[in-house]
């Protein structure tokens, strides 16, 4: 198995720190808001990765945190007049249903910031004592890039060429670092925001610090990969491994995984261009796991354009498989016991099975894998009927759904309310009200909890949301 790392910019070959045994970092969103859809990217993309590091039998330890304590988060609380806190668990709960609707299988563990600070404040101290950080008078405290000679190895990034830029765009208050790329550990608290008590001031962490520290609690000093979004190599990323590094006397990672943008009809997203969607916002139009075959059916390290159009394409697309998978199971049903299994239909399913395989060892290529399942729907469809063998039925059945499963898609066929057809039944029901025929208004209302929609009656009308 071929893994593209960033750190050697080449592909290489996969060999576990421990025989049998994956530790495996992916750092988390920032919990303010609901996920868009950039954020569904990584969670999808290193999902697919273990859970075919564990088809080909690793037990993988999989650790993805949450960034609980942010500026994000503390200006979201202040809008709302709640404390941070309020705000950071109501979207972990969000996060979760929306990675479980992805289909998104849990962590191993899911650490928060806040429940680790004693961790972050030991690493500090060590890293202070060590010589590779020191407190301004602030109490603001700072690793010294200097004291680190492979900064810049993951991002390859020169590190003189990084002072003279960030002396061109020195930020106020920062005038007591040593140097102009040092960056924070720790910074004392403002006015309203959480803070705890350390040696150096009350405050709060650096975000990259806490990376550090889960990772190191969880997985230990070395980890097999270490994974995210490419807008995270630099400096999220790169400041992890001089931490680590400097604080541990480790390489942190072997391999670190990247996956690419996403752009919302070949524009980048962003709430001012009004092409902002959000998980939650994709699923009032399609089952997610349209999403998530449509995230799948291009190779992580490529950049990834959304339209309606290509979703459209990988719902068809979606809809061939499920379709397929679901007339193996009716001739399954009824197919005859007695029959021989061809030794060239064996030899057809096995190619394939390899075809998709050797796609996933080279770089978790899923977009050639889907097109190995595809071989393979093509090949039910030509080769079974009601004279097939109940062997070969199953043969093929099983296999695409083994397959499938391994990229996380669900072979049920299952039937998704769209919203328009949400609103005809609202509708339906609102005129049933009004022409008093109260039994079929509760018949609509009835048909409509039983798909998870749930209705309330306000003053503005009537709304619903999915549970």
């Amino acid at each position: 198995m071929k893994i593209f790392n960033t750190l050697s910019r080449q592909k290489e070959e996969f060999i576990p720190l421990e025989a049998g045994k994956v530790k495996m970092y992916v750092c988390g969103p920032t919990v303010y808001n609901l996920i868009h859809i950039g954020n569904a990217r990584p969670m999808i993309v290193f999902d697919t990765v273990r859970r075919y590091f564990e088809y080909k039998g690793y037990d993988v330890n999989f650790v993805s945190n949450f960034t609980d304590v942010d500026d994000k988060i503390i200006k979201k609380a202040i809008e709302e007049g709640v404390d941070a806190d309020t705000v950071s668990k109501r979207y972990i709960d969000e996060c979760k249903k929306d990675m479980e609707a992805m289909n998104v299988k849990p962590a191993t563990k899911n650490p928060l910031a806040t429940e680790e600070i004693c961790g972050m404040l030991d690493m500090i101290a060590h890293l202070i004592e060590s010589g590779h950080a020191y407190a301004a008078k602030d109490g603001t405290v700072y690793f010294r890039t200097k004291s680190f000679d492979q900064y810049g190895k993951l991002s390859h990034k020169n590190l003189e060429d990084l002072q003279s830029g960030f002396r061109e765009l020195k930020v106020t208050g920062e005038e007591e670092k040593e140097d102009p790329t040092d960056f924070v550990l720790w910074k004392p608290k403002k006015e309203g925001e959480p803070y705890w008590e350390s040696p150096w001031c009350d405050g709060r962490p650096g975000w990259h610090i806490e990376c550090s520290v889960m990772s190191k609690k969880y997985l230990g000093d070395q980890i097999d990969i270490h994974a995210g979004g490419e807008d995270l190599i630099f400096p999220h990323h790169e400041n992890e491994i001089a931490q680590s590094e400097a604080a541990n006397g480790k390489e942190f990672a072997k391999y670190w995984m990247h996956n690419a943008f996403l752009n919302i009809d070949n524009r980048k997203m962003s709430k001012s261009l009004g092409n902002f969607f959000t998980v939650r916002d994709i699923s009032e139009k399609y089952d997610l796991q349209v999403l998530r075959f449509f995230m799948l059916s291009a190779h992580y390290r490529s950049p990834l354009n959304f339209s309606a159009d290509l979703m459209e394409s990988s719902k068809n697309g979606l809809e061939r498989i499920l379709t397929a998978v679901d007339k193996l199971k009716g001739l399954e049903a009824s197919a005859k016991t007695e029959g021989l299994l061809e030794k060239e239909d064996i030899n057809q399913v096995n190619a394939l099975v390899e075809k998709y395989e050797a796609a996933m060892d080279d770089d978790f290529n899923t977009a050639d894998a889907i097109s190995a399942i595809f071989e393979l729907v093509k090949v039910s469809n030509s080769t079974t009927d009601e004279e097939s063998s109940l062997e070969y039925v199953t043969l093929l059945k099983n296999t695409i759904e083994k397959l499938c499963g391994i990229l996380g898609i669900i072979t049920e066929k299952e039937e998704v309310i769209l919203a328009e057809e949400i609103e005809a039944m609202i509708a339906a029901r609102q005129q049933a009200r009004k022409d008093k025929d109260f039994a079929l208004a509760d018949e609509i209302r009835g048909k409509l909890l039983d798909q998870g929609i749930v209705l309330e009656d306000t003053r503005e009308g009537v709304k619903w949301k999915r549970v």
